[in-house]
């Protein structure tokens, strides 16, 4: 016979489902991150083994590919961390494991917004920052 699990227990649960999700998020974030850093470090190495400048250009593309998909991570963890305070907040009789995190649509979890948070300027404002440094003292 099946054990009755009592509705906290399901609170719980999904509010693991959630942080799951938000986890993930953050790690594809961090992911990108690292790829972006690599990715500048390796073009800026074959640039002045080559003294190219069309390597840096290349950087020129992908840092603000790289910019606008981490802002997507970082939009989407945002609606989880919403959700997850709705669940965290809401009664046990409410729950239903809906990961729908649409309905926390918002000003601050959109997807410009995330593009332009504090932590995405700073990071990829610096990496294109260096760039056009870069691109001078090879030049």
């Amino acid at each position: 016979m099946a054990e009755r699990v009592e509705k906290p227990e399901l609170k719980i649960k999904h509010l693991e489902f959630i942080q799951l999700v938000i986890t993930r998020m953050n790690v594809n974030s961090f992911l990108l991150r690292g790829w972006s850093v690599t990715l500048v470090a390796a073009l800026f190495a074959f640039a002045a083994k080559d003294t190219n400048i069309e390597y840096i250009i290349i950087t020129y593309i992908s840092t603000p590919l790289f910019w606008i998909l981490d802002g997507y991570y970082l939009s989407q963890e945002r609606k989880y961390r919403d959700l997850y305070n709705k669940i965290r907040l809401a009664n046990e009789s409410e729950i239903d494991f809906d990961m729908n995190a649409t309905i926390m649509n918002s000003n601050k979890n959109s997807w410009i917004s995330s593009i332009f948070s504090i932590t995405n300027l700073i990071f990829y404002g610096t990496l294109i920052g260096i760039t056009f440094v870069v691109m001078f003292i090879i030049n």
